[in-house]
């Protein structure tokens, strides 16, 4: 094994410089996917145990040492329970940046192309140009890698082609059907009155309502894009990968969702700043 420096004691071979730089990415990235939850604080916590677990083992304080050691045996169980939505995000991360995904399923990904060139996106701006007119809130979820039978099984399954009207009707506030999301999958409404997992990231606008906290929290938890326009404003916003884009003309609207359907998205989305919102931005969406 090759030496990199000695400090004392401690050898330190470019293994371990590896390894300690692995390690530090590792961390800081686990950091990024709970930064803005009570996550952070348990996970600070949960690794403040273990150095004091390490310290006091190196110190050979037996008694001490054996009380933690139990604590930590169980651990990983812990965090498994304490950390589903996060481990879950950081999977679902891992698979979309691997060169895996890219390769192995390009005639998958050509095979959407395909069923989304009939994809009647004009249906969806018309519609969500009356919704903000008429301030009607509206929550309406892209999806065109799975049907998301777990979240269209919480409402009502309606399997029905895309038409202006049918959306106008769903989420017309006198319907049964308006309180909830819905799933759009192949160019069909798979299910309305969906509920969906709310976010609970303390960084989100404290203007933002349920509506538009589900948006952000689906986009989290899955691979979807997620349009949400508010009830009390109409304003609109995109939501995908916990990240959301507002003050966009449904031109830009258009665009954002065809690039998501043919997997042609940029790689950032860029959250609009404040500053760039219209002197309603104070106002609850």
């Amino acid at each position: 094994m090759v030496l990199a420096f000695k400090i004392g004691f401690l050898e330190v071979s470019w293994v371990d410089v590896v390894d300690i730089l692995l390690v530090s990415i590792l961390l800081y990235q686990v950091y990024k996917l709970i930064r803005g939850s009570i996550a952070v604080n348990i996970f600070l916590g949960i690794l403040a145990l273990y150095l004091g677990y390490l310290i006091v083992r190196a110190a050979q304080m037996e008694l001490l040492a054996t009380i933690l050691g139990q604590f930590m045996g169980v651990g990983v169980i812990a965090m498994i329970v304490l950390f589903q939505p996060e481990i879950r995000k950081f999977l679902l991360v891992i698979g979309r940046s691997t060169e895996f995904r890219e390769n192995f399923l390009k005639t998958l990904n050509n095979w959407r192309q395909e069923y989304h060139d009939d994809f009647d996106i004009q249906q969806i701006i018309d519609a969500c140009k009356t919704l903000k007119a008429t301030k009607t809130g509206a929550l309406i979820v892209f999806s065109r890698d799975t049907e998301l039978k777990f979240y269209a099984e919480t409402g009502d399954i309606i399997d029905a082609d895309v038409n202006k009207r049918l959306l106008l009707t769903i989420f017309n506030k006198t319907t049964p059907l308006h309180d909830g999301a819905v799933i759009i999958y192949k160019g069909k409404i798979k299910a309305a009155r969906c509920v969906l997992p709310v976010s609970e990231n303390d960084h989100l606008p404290p203007q933002f309502g349920l509506r538009h906290r589900a948006a952000v929290g689906m986009s989290e938890n899955t691979d979807t894009l997620v349009l949400a326009i508010s009830e009390e404003t109409g304003r609109l916003i995109l939501a995908r990968n916990g990240k959301y884009l507002r003050a966009l003309k449904l031109k830009q609207v258009e665009q954002k969702i065809l690039q998501y359907l043919h997997n042609q998205e940029p790689t950032n989305w860029e959250i609009v700043s404040e500053e760039e919102e219209t002197p309603e931005a104070s106002a609850k969406v």
